[in-house]
């Protein structure tokens, strides 16, 4: 946290090495910062002492310990935002009969939490030994990118994401009970309200929290916030539109879908399971492709000698402002600094150089999935500029420039088909200008991507023909049929986690992501729609059998059977992290053997007979694919246009169009120039 250091330059340092919430985060393995700051009572001191950035999607914790002599004692943790009142409270509790909730005094606080009075927050909840606190939690805290709550101490607060927050709550052993509290200032409280036994052919005015009656002489702005006391509001909302504010639009969609967290070193950030998995089937699918292109996989060492790297001088010159150096080792220095790799043609080529003696050695294909670090930049993005990422780089080596040049359109082919067949996003294929060509190289190819709204062309993916530099510097000579020494002819290319942000930008809508099927974690969700009447053994047995029929077709599925959140949320949940079909089931669905299926791409609605489900989905995802795909292209070749006179280059680009041009060549780099500072 940036910001902190003014907060806590005061404070003397504290020790929390015996703390029993920081002991039980790391013996659980639960990612967590925790820092120190000035001693704060109440949530309003927290905010006041100890600020978060405006722009961080964080939030401290309000914190209440209730007890009713009736219903017993509830914990109460909300955002600093959230409105908490006491008598609505019981009713959002489901409590019945006379609700009496009152602050409880600090004596009860020591006795079941263990902690003083301003020191309490969700992670006391592991000192409930007897189990006889309900913990209720603010569905508000799932949606931000960092809750920070006390651990047992006011003067030092411990920062996780929400999902390790349950996760650490699940680990004591305590279910929480969620509740969609609504915010200081809404016209009403947000009730939770009850669970439907199926779904709702509209709305109930009986389903609906009750409301003040309405004066008739109230001015209009009156209700203006009874859109937020709608049932089933569930606060996942995202806070920016993709037309209004693209780029805080996009931080919102990779941080509230789980697929990435921010980390403390600037430009680096974490790869959640559910960006991951996506890199993964991208990978698992590349693999069998250059497999059939006698590619073969391997792996090189991170580090890069200092003479290594400077022996190509136009590809180190081309690197150089980007390259982290590793000087230190302990306390000591290093005899000489060691590179980190910021892509590994001067690590690989050596050994090149070493296993190459004839040509009968000739084509040598590799490939490696590794990391790379480039590290001067500014403005960070995630998946898309980023100081580390993760990627593929083929190597290969070949006998002449012409099969040398086919592994590079073969290799530019695959990439192609990674955007256009798995992530369903269109890309225009073509060669770089020299300046902005691979550094040391003989030409670039690429793939460019489309990004609606912002109405630019982003680099997809490259291939290059590196020619005979490389195998010079390199020494990399081999004996051809007559026995006479050449040098080898060779190619590079690189996909990256960039990939995921492209496909984020491209499909992604104002609820969340939109995955394109091929490469979604999950391709269908059941949510089951449970109530007192209707409880989840009721359709355990309906549900596996519809799991186990999904699987025999290699469907990627889930069954959401988590008691602490009702089928609304989920719905929400799902739709947010783009899973192309929602399952739901309903108790009129087991009497009639069917269940009803949410298209997230168009929304669509079916209801289908659980005999041909599994190749309805099938069918289904593969329409799913097919029309995301469509509509990208569609909307692409709506904003492609010719150009061929001066006077309509830059109007073309204002309309956020892609402007095709004829190009006079590499030769005339002036030109190029010319351009860009004209436009």
């Amino acid at each position: 946290m940036d910001n902190m250091t003014d907060v806590t330059a005061a404070v003397d340092q504290i020790d929390l090495s015996t703390n029993p919430i920081l002991l039980k985060l790391s013996s659980t393995s639960i990612p967590h910062h925790t820092y120190p700051h000035t001693l704060s009572m109440t949530a309003d001191e927290l905010i006041t002492n100890v600020p978060l950035p405006a722009d961080s999607n964080e939030t401290h914790t309000k914190n209440l310990f209730f007890k009713d002599k009736k219903h017993g004692l509830f914990l109460v943790c909300a955002c600093t935002d959230a409105e908490v009142n006491t008598k609505e409270l019981g009713k959002m509790l489901k409590l019945e009969g006379k609700v009496n909730l009152r602050l409880a005094d600090e004596k009860v606080l020591m006795e079941k939490l263990g902690v003083k009075k301003g020191c309490v927050g969700p992670l006391a909840i592991m000192n409930n030994a007897d189990k006889d606190v309900t913990l209720v939690l603010d569905e508000g805290l799932m949606s931000k990118a960092k809750v920070h709550s006390h651990p047992l101490r006011n003067d030092a607060s411990t920062a996780v994401v929400p999902s390790d927050l349950l996760k650490f709550i699940t680990e004591c052993g305590v279910e929480p009970t969620m509740i969609a509290f609504g915010k200081k200032g809404d016209a009403a409280p947000l009730l939770a309200g009850k669970v439907p036994s199926s779904r709702p052919d509209g709305d109930k005015s009986s389903s609906k929290p009750k409301l003040p009656p309405k004066d008739k002489n109230a001015p209009k702005a009156a209700n203006q916030n009874k859109k937020q006391t709608k049932k089933g509001e569930t606060q996942l909302a995202l806070k920016w539109k993709k037309e209004e504010n693209f780029a805080m639009w996009y931080t919102d969609v990779i941080v509230l879908s789980e697929m990435i967290s921010y980390y403390d070193i600037s430009g680096c950030y974490i790869l959640r399971p559910w960006s991951y998995k996506i890199w993964e089937l991208i990978q698992d699918w590349f693999n069998i492709q250059i497999r059939k292109l006698d590619v073969e996989n391997s792996y090189f060492p991170m580090f890069v000698s200092k003479d290594r790297l400077e022996k190509e001088k136009d590809h180190v010159e081309g690197f150089a402002p980007e390259v982290a150096w590793v000087t230190k080792s302990g306390e000591g220095d290093l005899a000489a600094p060691i590179a980190v790799r910021p892509t590994s043609e001067t690590i690989m080529y050596p050994a090149f150089a070493d296993w190459i003696r004839s040509h009968r050695d000739l084509p040598l294909k590799l490939n490696q999935w590794s990391n790379v670090v480039r590290w001067e930049f500014k403005d960070p993005t995630p998946f898309l500029r980023t100081r580390e990422f993760l990627w593929q780089e083929g190597h290969t080596a070949h006998a002449s420039f012409e099969d040398a040049n086919v592994m590079v359109r073969q290799a530019l082919d695959l990439y192609r088909r990674v955007y256009e067949e798995l992530l369903a996003v269109p890309v225009v294929p073509g060669y770089k200008t020299e300046k902005e060509k691979f550094a040391g190289g003989h030409s670039t190819t690429t793939v460019e991507a489309y990004v609606p709204v912002a109405g630019r062309a982003i680099q997809g993916a490259t291939s290059h023909h590196l020619g005979q530099n490389f195998g010079k510097m390199f020494d990399i000579n081999y004996q051809d049929e007559k026995g006479e020494s050449q040098i080898v002819w060779q190619t590079s290319w690189g996909l990256t986690t960039r990939t995921i942000g492209v496909m984020v930008m491209v499909h992604g809508d104002d609820t969340g992501l939109v995955l394109p099927p091929k490469i979604a974690p999950l391709q269908a969700v059941i949510v089951p729609i449970v109530s007192k009447k209707h409880p989840l053994e009721n359709f355990s047995e309906y549900c596996g059998g519809i799991i186990k029929s999904l699987q025999d077709k290699d469907i990627r599925c889930k069954l959401d059977d988590r008691s602490i959140y009702n089928p609304g949320w989920k719905y929400a949940h799902w739709e947010q992290k783009g899973v192309p079909i929602r399952i739901e089931v309903g108790p009129r669905d087991l009497e009639n053997k069917q269940v009803r299926l949410v298209v997230r791409f168009n929304g669509e609605k079916i209801d289908v007979g659980v005999d041909d489900l599994a190749d309805t989905i099938a069918k289904k995802l593969d329409e799913v694919q097919q029309g995301m795909f469509a509509k990208a292209l569609q909307f692409r070749d709506d904003h492609l246009v010719k150009v061929t006179e001066w006077k309509d280059f830059v109007p073309n680009l204002e309309l956020h169009n892609l402007v095709l041009t004829p190009w006079c060549g590499g030769e005339h780099q002036d030109w190029e120039e010319w351009v860009k500072n004209k436009s």
